[in-house]
């Protein structure tokens, strides 16, 4: 028998699904652009970000990779699981604004990672990741902003199906193993990870009060 809480999570999944599918694939193809366009031409020349202690207690670690990519399945989850086209409209706005400003502060203030004498070639999934993204827009970490963001509003999504309490840790403990793991492939050092992860709260608390705030309250 299907518990109520994963049939109410699985008939989220069948509304406009077509829509949820087509904006989430075109919203991410236009990031992208955007960002490799800023990584290449930055305002400004980058300024390294600082370690700090706990960047030394965080070692390489390969397998972090797969962490590392499940964002993008994870960041889709939330849009995926929403009611309504308004609803939907709303979360897409409040996103792309974090993006924007990521963005913008990526292409006046650009930062990069410290350089690492490694040799990638040994570690064939960072290999992909390195020889993609170079190690700049990095501060803060867009990365864990919209993990942070996605994990806001699953928390919300998650108490309206009355979903177990398995389910309410799962969530920011993925969202906690995504930002370990922009670390764990030295992605990104901790200050990018602290100001991506204030980013991402910052914007998640608003988007949820103003919809809380409307005269006529969306359904999430």
């Amino acid at each position: 028998m299907i518990a109520p809480w994963a049939r109410a999570l699985g008939e989220r999944f069948t509304v406009l699904w077509w829509l949820k599918g087509a904006g989430t694939t075109v919203f991410m193809t236009l990031f992208f652009w955007a960002y490799f366009t800023i990584l290449e031409n930055p305002a400004n020349p980058p300024i390294e970000v600082p370690t700090l202690a706990i960047d030394s207690w965080i070692p390489l670690t390969p397998w972090a990779y797969t962490i590392y990519v499940s964002l993008w399945v994870y960041v889709s989850l939330a849009p995926a699981l929403l009611l309504s086209f308004r609803t939907l409209l709303h979360f897409g706005l409040w996103i792309l604004a974090m993006c924007v400003v990521c963005l913008l502060i990526f292409w006046w203030i650009p930062t990069q990672t410290p350089t690492l004498d490694i040799d990638w070639s040994l570690y064939p999934g960072l290999s992909l990741i390195k020889g993609v993204d170079a190690p700049g827009n990095a501060c803060p970490s867009l990365h864990v902003a919209s993990a942070v963001f996605t994990a806001f509003w699953l928390q919300r999504i998650l108490s309206k199906v009355n979903a177990p309490r398995w389910l309410h840790w799962a969530n920011p403990l993925h969202c906690l193993a995504i930002a370990w793991s922009t670390m764990a492939t030295l992605q990104h050092v901790a200050l990018d990870v602290i100001a991506g992860a204030f980013v991402g709260a910052v914007f998640a608390w608003a988007s949820l009060r103003a919809l809380d705030s409307r005269n006529e309250p969306l359904e999430i």
